[in-house]
């Protein structure tokens, strides 16, 4: 021992104090190296042990007559008289079942909610503009309702089958004021001057004729032809 603390003090200059605190130390440095290999010795015998004794027991099992359960992600077995390889059977994800996607035109202010965004009072707006409009020939009059936006309006041409047409037409030369401002298109002033103008010049012969009325114009009168009849 006194070699050794000789060797430490001319080598590397330690006193002897320091010397016997660094051989107590090297033990120690050893031990805690070997630590983890020696764990994982003793773990590796261990597992060995239970795989060896789970193997005997399966073994046993199968002796005995035990089949192992199939897997639900394996391929189902092959026929016992056919040789063809089929393939893995699948899993599919079960498709959502389709409501009916019914007419605009006949659709009321109770099915109407079905669409996000429309509620009892919108879906009553809807059905009594379309109603006293006579129908739709674009998709863009739902607009006109009041509080409707575009982006709800496309929502509702997502549940419903638009077809353009008009069903219930202004018969402009028999029609009094009343019946004319009824129209969502014709306000009651404009009425008054379209029978003050067929009662004074005759009946219109088309709806270029209401153009002689200064008031009306192109604009105007283009939106209204689709629901005149002459």
């Amino acid at each position: 021992m006194a070699k050794i603390y000789f060797f430490m003090k001319s080598y590397f200059g330690f006193s002897k104090r320091e010397s016997k605190g660094f051989v107590l130390v090297i033990p120690a440095l050893i031990i805690l190296y070997l630590i983890p290999s020696v764990y994982d010795l003793v773990l590796r015998k261990k597992n060995e042990a239970q795989y060896l004794a789970y193997s005997h027991k399966i073994d046993s099992l199968i002796t005995a007559g035990w089949k192992p359960a199939q897997s639900n992600f394996q391929s189902p077995p092959l026929s016992s008289q056919s040789d063809t390889v089929k393939k893995p059977y699948t899993y599919q994800k079960p498709k959502s079942p389709q409501l009916n996607k019914m007419s605009f035109s006949e659709a009321d202010s109770v099915v109407l909610q079905i669409v996000p965004g429309i509620g009892q009072t919108m879906a009553g707006r809807v059905v009594k503009f379309r109603d006293n409009i006579g129908g739709l020939y674009s998709k863009d009059q739902l607009l006109e309702v009041y509080g409707m936006t575009p982006e709800v309006m496309e929502k509702v041409f997502e549940y419903f089958e638009f077809e353009p047409g008009i069903k219930n037409k202004i018969q402009i030369n028999q029609a009094d004021v009343n019946t004319l401002a009824k129209h969502p298109y014709i306000n009651y002033g404009s009425a008054k001057v379209i029978v003050a103008f067929r009662e004074q010049h005759g009946p219109y012969q088309s709806s270029d004729d209401l153009l002689k009325i200064k008031i009306f114009n192109e604009e105007w009168v283009n939106r209204l032809k689709p629901y005149l009849e002459f």
